[in-house]
């Protein structure tokens, strides 16, 4: 504890005896983020950014007691698919939860064009900070079309390496894959190789949704690890997970596949969300090459008696495989063209449809949302133990895997409103499965360091303002999977870039966010 004070007292910044800073927290007990011990101490803000982390008094323009309350630096969650912050700048459901930046375009989806978002973003305004991934399945799509069941030629890589390059060049942070999603999932390694080392010139990540997360889940982290291997980049796995009853409780077998790596000079991390139900389109459960091509092509698929057939007996097959009898663990989220299947499981919705739920009646349920629009879905398939062991490892880092809720809107997964106050709550203080500080490091310091958000992720002088101050013994989550849309609570003060923007579990309507982009 001696040292770490000591390093407080080192990291201060000259200001004018007489000066008052901006904002000062005065009297909380502080968690750098690096792990370390916390003291007590006052954190002092100035234009922005972290001018004092010390016991000495500071005067300021505002000053807030943080007695009896832990300070920490704002979260950052690695995993958002936020883009539709464009038309929710307040990003309430992250910020009400301690989440200060949002790092977008993760599943090979983003923004096609990096630069011209962040432009319009800036001309809005909003309230977290904001960086984004370039999507190797966006860049994929529009250089390949329709055309995505075959290699790129040699110019249509060429091609996409330039959209990863314009992107890397307008502060992406590296690249992102979304290997279960067309177009990805028809792209072979070699291609995302010979990407990754675009990425990797520019120095960025890659980021990977794998190709599987269940029974082909060591294939899958094989194949990261050759991207990384042979691109020469670090590597992040995606809501690390063992999805589908057969591979429960195998989580030694894949964090020692995981170590290994690391031992071998990889730089591999990976981040989780704290609950064992995952959330994407339903049209999951069908197979790729039926989707693909569209919609018209898709609907000619499935008037085919044959392909129909042909269909529902695969569907059955993979039911049987991961131990199931129906689709019972797989609940509509949102479906726009009838909004009466939201919250229902496949089962029930089939029964409000068709007045039977046979499996049969399931499998043709999912093939008319799919028609009718798609709908998105909460699948509950994971096992605790297992989601408890990734959570205590050093190199996971808590991500929410979520968009921006729009309030009300849907029955969609809990996480967007609650987890990383669910980490908190549920896995550190009343499971003890972390101490707090580990539980901070892998908010803040862990994920600004892997990602490269200089400047972020740290109380230390010279450092952003992105402050957190809750009372741990009451922070929770209280979004739930029948009732998800409810905000977390117990967070005293959420301060981005120096300007308090949450306060007694409110938001302001204040809107300092920043973009961020890859140090260059």
């Amino acid at each position: 504890m001696h040292a770490f004070r000591a390093a407080l007292f080192f990291c201060t910044f000259s200001l004018p005896l007489d000066a008052a800073v901006d904002l000062v927290l005065r009297n909380g007990l502080v968690y750098d983020g690096t792990g370390r011990e916390p003291v007590q101490a006052n954190v002092s803000i100035h234009q922005g950014r972290i001018v004092a982390v010390d016991q000495n008094p500071v005067r300021g323009r505002q000053i807030l007691d943080a007695t009896g309350l832990v300070v920490v630096p704002g979260f950052i969650d690695v995993h958002t698919h936020a883009e539709n912050i464009i038309y929710h700048p307040k990003a309430e459901n992250f910020l009400r939860m301690g989440v200060t930046t949002l790092v977008l375009g993760n599943c090979g989806s983003s923004k096609l064009d990096i630069g011209e978002f962040f432009g319009r973003m800036n001309q809005i305004g909003f309230s977290p900070n904001i960086s984004s991934l370039i999507g190797h399945g966006t860049v994929r799509n529009q250089v390949m079309g329709k055309s995505f069941r075959r290699p790129p030629t040699a110019r249509e890589l060429e091609e996409m390496q330039l959209y990863i390059t314009k992107g890397m060049n307008d502060g992406a942070l590296g690249m992102s894959t979304g290997l279960i999603y067309l177009p990805g999932t028809f792209a072979k390694t070699d291609e995302l190789v010979d990407l990754s080392r675009t990425v990797s010139e520019h120095g960025g990540i890659y980021v990977s949704h794998m190709r599987s997360e269940g029974t082909n889940i060591f294939k899958a982290v094989d194949e990261v690890c050759r991207i990384g291997r042979e691109a020469k980049l670090p590597v992040h796995i995606s809501h690390l997970k063992l999805a589908g009853r057969p591979m429960w409780g195998r989580h030694h077998a894949l964090l020692a596949r995981l170590d290994a790596a690391r031992k071998e000079g990889l730089r591999l991390t990976h981040d989780q969300y704290a609950y064992t139900a995952s959330s994407t389109s339903l049209k999951q459960l069908l197979p790729d090459d039926l989707l693909a091509g569209g919609v018209a092509a898709y609907a000619e698929r499935i008037r085919d008696r044959e392909r129909y057939a042909k269909t529902a007996a695969w569907m059955k097959s993979r039911l049987k495989a991961r131990q199931r009898e129906d689709y019972s663990y797989a609940v509509i989220a949102w479906h726009k063209k009838d909004p009466r299947y939201n919250g229902l499981s496949v089962v029930q919705a089939a029964q409000l449809r068709y007045g039977a739920a046979t499996l049969d009646h399931q499998i043709a349920l999912i093939m008319e949302v799919e028609l009718n629009g798609g709908a998105s879905a909460v699948f509950h398939g994971m096992s605790e133990e297992d989601a408890r062991a990734f959570l205590k490892h050093p190199k996971t880092m808590f991500a929410s895997d979520s968009s921006v809720r729009a309030f009300n809107q849907g029955v969609p997964h809990p996480r967007g409103y609650g987890n990383a106050a669910r980490f908190l709550g549920h896995y550190v203080r009343e499971h003890e499965q972390l101490p707090l500080t580990e539980g901070i490091r892998k908010l803040t310091d862990l994920p600004a360091r892997t990602f490269q958000l200089h400047g972020r992720g740290r109380l230390q002088a010279g450092f952003a303002g992105d402050v957190v101050v809750f009372d741990p013994t009451m922070v929770k989550d209280n979004a739930t999977f029948k009732k998800p849309h409810a905000y977390a609570t117990g967070f005293r003060w959420v301060i981005v870039n120096g300007v308090v923007v949450v306060e007694n579990d409110r938001h302001n309507g204040a809107g300092p966010g920043q973009i961020i982009r890859r140090a260059q």
